[in-house]
C-alpha cells in the first residue's frame, strides 16, 4: 500500500487540509472494487490525518490493523454467534481494514513508503487473509453442530477451507504478478474485472464487490443469524473462485508474452 510521495507537509497543517492532500494524491481508483475505493480508502485517509497529526508511524498503524483484526477473530472463535457478536466482529474487521488502508497513505504523507514498511504490510495482510477463513472454519465447527441450511455440520466445514485456499493462492498470484512485472515491466496488477469493464469503471467497481474484502467484514453483521450467513459466505466463496480462475488466466498469459 506503499506509493507515490505527498508533497511535503509544512506550517502544522489541519486535520481537514491533510485529508484533503491526501485525497489529491489517492492512487487511482479505477476498477477498484467499490468498498474499497468508496467507503475503505475514504476513512483510511482520515484515520491517516489524525494518525499523522499524532506522531504515528506507518508501522505502527499497520500493528493497530493487525490487533484490530486479531480482536475481531478472537471474538468469533471464542463467542458464540448472537446478533451482538456480529457487529463486534463486523466492527472490529472494518475497522482494521480501514487501517490497513490508513498505513500507506501515512506513508505517503510522511514523504513515501519503505522496502520494510512494504514487507511488514504484506506480511499483516496474507497472515489476514487466511485467518479469517480459518477462524469461520474453527467458529462453525465448536458452535454449528447443527445442520445450517443444505449442509450439516461436517459439510459446512468445507466452505471456510476452500475460502482460506481459495484467498491465499489469490493474494500469492497477485503479489508475484505485480513483482514480476516491476521486474520485466508493465502496469500493476487489477482486479480481474478490469478486463470485462475496462470503459465502465464504476460498472467494474460494483462488479468486483464480490472479491471486496470489505464486504466480507460487513457480512459478518449476519453471524448471528447462522441461516442466513452461511449462505451467504458461500455465495462469496464461489464469487472468488470464479475470479481467481479469471485472473489466473489472465496472468498466466501475460507473463508468458514476456518470456
Amino acid at each position: 500500500m506503499t506509493g507515490g510521495q505527498v508533497n511535503d507537509v509544512t506550517a502544522a497543517p489541519s486535520y481537514r487540509e491533510i485529508v484533503a492532500r491526501l485525497a489529491a494524491a489517492q492512487k487511482a481508483s479505477r476498477n477498484a472494487p467499490a468498498y474499497s475505493r468508496w467507503v475503505n480508502r475514504p476513512l483510511g485517509r482520515r484515520i491517516a490525518a489524525a494518525a499523522y497529526l499524532r506522531g504515528l508511524t506507518p508501522d505502527q498503524v499497520t500493528g493497530i490493523s493487525a490487533c484490530l483484526t486479531l480482536v475481531g477473530l478472537g471474538f468469533l472463535v471464542t463467542v458464540p454467534p448472537a446478533l451482538w457478536v456480529g457487529v463486534v466482529v463486523s466492527l472490529a474487521l472494518v475497522l482494521g481494514y480501514a487501517f490497513d488502508s490508513a498505513d500507506g497513505q501515512l506513508a505517503r504523507l510522511r514523504g513515501g513508503g519503505s522496502p520494510r514498511g512494504e514487507w511488514l504490510d504484506h506480511v499483516v495482510d496474507s497472515a489476514k487473509n487466511v485467518s479469517v477463513h480459518l477462524a469461520v472454519l474453527v467458529a462453525w465447527f465448536r458452535f454449528e453442530g447443527e445442520q445450517v441450511g443444505p449442509w450439516d455440520g461436517d459439510s459446512l466445514l468445507l466452505v471456510p477451507l476452500l475460502f482460506a485456499i481459495v484467498s491465499t493462492v489469490f493474494f500469492f498470484a497477485m503479489t508475484l504478478t505485480d513483482q514480476l512485472r516491476r521486474l520485466y515491466g508493465g502496469k500493476p496488477t487489477s482486479t480481474s474485472a478490469e478486463a470485462i469493464a475496462q470503459k465502465a469503471p464504476v460498472m467494474a467497481s460494483l462488479m468486483t464487490l464480490p472479491n471486496d474484502y470489505g464486504l466480507l467484514c460487513v457480512a459478518f453483521l449476519l453471524l448471528g443469524l447462522p441461516a442466513v450467513f452461511a449462505p451467504v459466505y458461500a455465495l462469496f466463496l464461489l464469487a472468488n473462485v470464479a475470479f481467481l480462475a479469471v485472473g489466473l488466466r489472465r496472468w498466466s498469459r501475460e507473463l508468458r508474452s514476456k518470456g
